[in-house]
Order: C-alpha cells, then structure tokens, then sequence
C-alpha cells in the first residue's frame, strides 16, 4: 500500500476505497456509549452539532498500541484541547459499549467520550475499516483522528499501518489554532 496525502495526515490507498475528506459532513450513523442508566444510543449528528470535537479511532479498546501509547496521549492532553477550542475529545472503536466503558475505566479516560462502533458502522461510513482477520479481531477501524466543527471534518489524520504518528494528541492538538 502506497500513502496518500489527505489533509494534514496519511491514509492507505488501497483500491477504489473512498475515504472521507476535510470538507466533508461525518456520515449520520447510531453510535453507542455508556451512561447513568446504561447503554445509549448517540447519533453523530447530534454529537457533533454546533460543536468541535476531535475524534480520534482505535483498532480495538485493550490493545497494546491504544492502551499504552494512542488513547493516553488524549487523556493527557485534554485540558491542552479545551484551551484550543476543542470542546470534547471522543475515541471510537469497533467494540462495544460494555468493553469501551471497562477501558475507559482502567485507562481513567473519564474525562473523554467513548463510543462504541460495535457493528463498524462509523468505519465503513468513513472509509475507515480494515480486515484484522490475520489477528483474529475481524473488521476494525483503522488509527485515525479528525478534527470535526460542527458536524464538518476540518483536519483528518489517517496511519499507516502500524504507526502512531499523525493521529497522536501531540500532532493533532499541534495543528489547532487558538
């Protein structure tokens, strides 16, 4: 797979995927999250209505690359983020809600919204899913991050197979004005 330029990041061209691009509305799809009374259902459009927001997308809650080095890097940075204009971070990935809310409690990540993609909704929406079948963890959501104002993707960060570079909280809260 050759890199290609997307925005400020790097995605995998890999036949004729489409892969969402800054300009472009966060597709509508039903995400779930943890709450007071359980599981809720979040609609990305209502999430990120009038507001902006990183998202940032793991290959999987509890792996060793989300777990020691992506997911910590945003729940170090997050007050760095507010005082960016940023007014919430979000990780997704393609686990449920159950498992999500677990790691966000091991990773003391309360401070950030998890959402569960359970079905890989959102990642195919986004042109953002991968086979992990080699690894037994079927289709997954690819690293990624975005910066998202009001609905609008503004900057998108997409690895390459492996990396954890362009879609750090470092390189990410680097290219935020305010």
């Amino acid at each position: 797979m050759n890199p290609v330029r997307l925005g400020a990041g790097w995605a995998s061209a890999q036949g004729d995927e489409m892969t969402i691009e800054i300009g472009e509305k966060v597709p509508e799809v039903t995400l779930h999250t943890m709450g007071e009374d359980g599981m809720q259902e979040v609609s990305t459009s209502e999430l990120f209505r009038g507001k902006r927001a990183v998202l940032f997308g793991v290959p999987g809650a509890f792996t060793p690359g989300c777990s020691n080095t992506h997911l910590p890097g945003f729940v170090n940075l997050v007050e760095e983020f507010r005082a960016k204009g940023i007014d919430f971070i979000a990780c997704v990935a393609v686990n449920d809600a159950f498992v999500m809310d677990a790691w966000c409690a091991v990773q003391g990540a309360q401070e950030l919204m998890m959402l569960a993609d359970g079905n890989g909704t959102l990642a195919r929406a986004l042109g953002l899913e991968m086979d992990a079948s080699n690894f037994g963890m079927g289709e997954r959501c690819k690293r990624f991050a975005m910066v998202i104002g009001d609905g609008v993707v503004e900057h998108l960060f997409v690895e390459p197979k492996g990396k954890i570079t362009v879609s750090s909280a470092e390189n990410v809260l680097g290219v935020l004005q305010g």
